[in-house]
């Protein structure tokens, strides 16, 4: 049951962190690693747990993993993501992810040849 699947992954703050910061737009692992202050072995196994569920999609650029929500979520995941969106604004760890991801956009941008340089601007899914 894909309900069973989203709700597996929100029961973590590692990952509910990840899928915050991705509502902005795609990430490379070593960009998550900075906004959360997380080695890449974490941030990785999280990913790859996201991934292995379908919470996440990802393509290679080169050396690069770039990270991303799915382009049609489900009806579930888009009201799981909303919710979390919603809870997030008052959370202060949340809010300090989404701080270091504006800061260091520009960084990201300059440094990555993997599309990053949407981060920071949010869109929606």
């Amino acid at each position: 049951m894909q309900l069973v699947k989203i709700y597996e992954c929100l029961c973590d703050l590692t990952r509910l962190r990840l899928l915050n910061v991705l509502a902005q737009g795609p990430l490379c692992v070593c960009h998550f690693q900075e906004i959360l202050r997380a080695p890449q072995v974490k941030i990785s196994k999280h990913l790859a747990y996201l991934r292995a569920r379908g919470l996440v999609v990802y393509e290679r650029s080169g050396n690069w993993m770039v990270y991303d929500l799915p382009p049609k979520p489900t009806r579930d995941l888009r009201a799981n993501l909303a919710c979390l969106q919603d809870c997030a604004r008052e959370n202060p760890v949340f809010q300090r992810d989404l701080a270091r991801l504006i800061k260091l956009a520009p960084k990201f941008a300059d440094s990555s040849p993997c599309g990053c340089h949407s981060a920071g601007v949010a869109h929606s899914k």
